[in-house]
């Protein structure tokens, strides 16, 4: 009796042969390039990639009144914390922007001031009202879309009054009502139906109900075949407004960007969230971030204003170059310090900028002198740092101060090459050689720059821990002078390595 053969599992399960014929006639799947996801973005023009810059984006603008949730919508739609979210109403003045993606479309995305009737017409806070609603009603024309947002709430005065004025832009309106997660409160949102919104979708901000289907919503049928794609070299500089409050932040934004963005008072404080603005100048694209005015934190009691501050402060994680605006009458204050020794410690480009120089009495090249040597003084550490007067409410002194933004970003974002950094560097190490003691005894090897903006150098000695701090210091001087790092800052790490430059290349090659 024949043996029966075991199944061997180590070769393929037979198949019928027009199985196999329908297998052999399908392209091997493989495995895409860099090449094949380029080619198939060329192919595919109205496809965007998070990866890449876009210009002229559609603006679309979130209106409704205070308190529906417009900032916790905007955050959630641009995953940021860049609005302030609070119970407080009228929370946010000026407009809140960013460019985000939407249903995977690129869109610049507006948050705006709650459109509020009820107020004191005795009260300062009234004139910011009307001030905010203004803002609003100027960004609702600008707008391609308008997202009106709406509380599941008994319908109010200031929502029929929005909505009366957003009849003329009926035809890019839709509505969402917000709070209704879990179906909550849907009998008081259908009450909004009367008004004969084209879309109305019932959403919550905070919980994320229906948002995917607001998304659908927000970019459909708008027009993106304007929307160029830009590199990641026609990024733009992005500059900080930091200072005091009232020392003309918002001004000199506004002045920048030849707009009225930022609302403009003498009430301390009107700023609260990072307003955004952009620009060109000789070519180049600048963002500039108007912040709060940061106060001791004594001072600062409201909550909305500690939000507020921490907002501004964030900004230097996120901007090139900080300008330290400073009243020329009122002089330093301790918050300059502390903000700019921030500035340092992350190491961007930092411009003081002495504004309100035309109320100054003596306006003399001299009194000029005078002002930036008194400045060097109290921040001994920082006297490379530029120091520009100027008036931003006139727009004097505004071209210097661009091209003195256009050197910084220049030097933050210079690369030296490896072999001539060292070349320069055994020149610095002849002309002043590193003390040589019992006590005191290292020798350094060689030097590397490791990365740009922020601009950081690597030096490697045999005992890092006996390099003087005044050798360091000889070490940056040089950096900057021969290097022409001259006014942004610059840090240097030593670490330990009994290997010569020249041995190392060698090795490595």
């Amino acid at each position: 009796m024949k043996k029966k053969r075991k199944p061997d599992f180590s070769k393929p399960k037979p198949v019928k042969a027009e199985t196999v014929s329908e297998i052999v006639s399908e392209p091997e799947e493989k495995k895409e390039t860099a090449a094949d996801v380029e080619s198939k973005r060329k192919q595919n023009v109205q496809k965007f990639y998070p990866d890449k810059v876009y210009f002229n984006l559609p603006l679309i603008v979130i209106a409704g009144r205070p308190n529906v949730g417009k900032s916790t919508l905007f955050n959630a739609l641009t995953h940021t914390k860049r609005a302030i979210t609070d119970p407080t109403p009228g929370v946010t003045r000026d407009p809140v922007e960013g460019t985000c993606f939407i249903a995977g479309k690129p869109v610049h995305l507006m948050d705006t001031g709650g459109y509020k009737l009820t107020r004191d017409v005795t009260s300062r806070e009234s004139e910011m009202d009307d001030l905010v609603v203004e803002k609003t009603v100027q960004m609702l024309a600008k707008a391609d879309r308008i997202l009106l947002l709406l509380d599941a709430t008994e319908i109010t005065a200031e929502d029929e009054e929005l909505i009366l004025r957003l009849r003329p832009y009926w035809g890019k309106l839709i509505a969402a009502v917000n709070k209704t997660e879990g179906g909550k409160n849907t009998n008081l949102a259908y009450n909004y139906a009367r008004f004969g919104f084209k879309d109305l979708i019932f959403i919550s901000a905070r919980h994320g109900d229906n948002l995917p289907e607001l998304e659908e919503h927000m970019v459909s049928g708008l027009d993106f075949s304007a929307v160029t794609e830009g590199s990641e070299e026609e990024k733009p500089i992005r500059i900080a407004i930091l200072g005091k409050p009232n020392t003309g932040k918002s001004t000199l934004s506004n002045a920048l960007t030849h707009t009225e963005a930022s609302i403009v008072s003498d009430y301390a404080g009107t700023t609260r969230d990072v307003v955004e603005g952009n620009f060109r100048y000789n070519g180049r694209d600048i963002q500039i971030l108007d912040t709060a005015g940061i106060r001791r934190k004594a001072k600062v009691k409201e909550n909305v204003e500690y939000y507020s501050v921490n907002r501004a402060i964030k900004t230097l994680d996120e901007c090139d170059i900080a300008f330290i605006m400073i009243d020329a009458q009122l002089g330093l204050a301790e918050q300059d310090k502390k903000i700019t020794s921030l500035a340092f410690e992350k190491g961007r480009g930092v411009i003081f900028v002495l504004n309100k120089w035309d109320l100054m009495e003596d306006q003399s090249n001299k009194a000029v002198r005078a002002t930036q040597d008194w400045i060097q003084t109290m921040f001994g550490q920082m006297n490379w740092a530029p120091i520009i007067p100027l008036s931003a409410k006139n727009k004097d002194g505004i071209k210097n101060l661009m091209n003195t933004v256009l050197t910084l970003y220049e030097q933050l974002t210079r690369k030296v090459d490896t072999a001539a950094l060292n070349m320069a560097l055994q020149d610095w190490l002849f002309k002043y050689p590193p003390p040589a003691t019992k006590a005191i005894h290292f020798k350094i090897r060689y030097m590397t720059q490791t990365s740009i903006n922020p601009v950081n150098f690597l030096i490697f000695a045999t005992r890092p821990d006996n390099v003087p701090q005044s050798y360091v210091t000889y070490l940056k001087n040089r950096i900057r002078e021969d290097l022409g790092f001259d006014q942004i800052p610059v840090q240097i790490e030593m670490k330990a390595s009994r290997q010569k430059w020249q041995d190392r290349e060698n090795n490595n090659n």
